[in-house]
């Protein structure tokens, strides 16, 4: 896969996923355009009773980005994403023994996308950290669209019920994964399950945030 990736770079140069402009090989923008991100610090916040900390706010390129990996077919992009997340996340947060646990996608998405982001994205961040992946959560039930809900249409429209799979060991400690986000409902709804199921100890990162939340 990865020869095939750079050999498709020699026919489709790599394009910032803001502005369309060339960019280095698993760079997602631009130089102009990245720095217009705007970085969130170590500051972690209490969002639906879950402790997140997140490394840009989600406006402008980072926006470009989340849509690239969630929206566009190209999961790729978690690898860049990881890094970031890596790189600046606050000491301790992303070490053993906590366990990164990505949020699930109802399978029905799923499917249609052929990949779970939040998925992609905990994995690159393992690779990174060396914090192992417990991809122990489901959903089900019908799916529904989030984007535009408040957070109070989201809890009432998670997309599926949020469960612990059936003989899934959850971890003591987990570190919930996805690549947005809003309201913070479905990480409630995450936690809430986690720790229904015998986890001590929920907190979640994310690559990107609302500002304000």
């Amino acid at each position: 896969m990865a020869l095939l990736a750079r050999m498709l770079e020699l026919v489709v140069p790599p394009f910032c996923w803001e502005c369309g402009g060339d960019v280095a090989p698993d760079r997602p923008l631009c130089r102009e355009c990245h720095g217009q991100l705007r970085w969130l610090g170590e500051e972690q916040v209490e969002l639906s009773g879950v402790r997140l900390w997140a490394a840009v706010a989600y406006e402008g390129p980072a926006r470009s980005v989340v849509g690239g990996l969630k929206y566009r077919g190209a999961p790729g992009l978690a690898r860049p994403m990881a890094a970031q997340i890596a790189a600046g996340a606050p000491a301790g947060l992303l070490a053993s023994p906590a366990a990164l646990v990505p949020v699930p996608l109802h399978p029905r998405r799923r499917r249609r996308r052929g990949y779970n982001q939040a998925e992609r994205l905990a994995e690159a961040l393992s690779r990174r950290t060396g914090v192992r992946v417990a991809d122990v959560l489901s959903r089900r039930g019908p799916p529904g669209r989030q984007v535009g809900r408040s957070r109070e249409e989201r809890l009432a429209h998670l997309g599926g019920a949020v469960a612990v799979r059936p003989r899934a060991a959850p971890p003591t400690r987990a570190v919930l994964v996805d690549d947005v986000t809003t309201t913070g409902a479905t990480l409630s709804a995450c936690a809430a399950a986690l720790l229904a199921a015998g986890s001590s100890s929920v907190r979640a990162v994310t690559y990107a945030r609302t500002p304000g939340r």
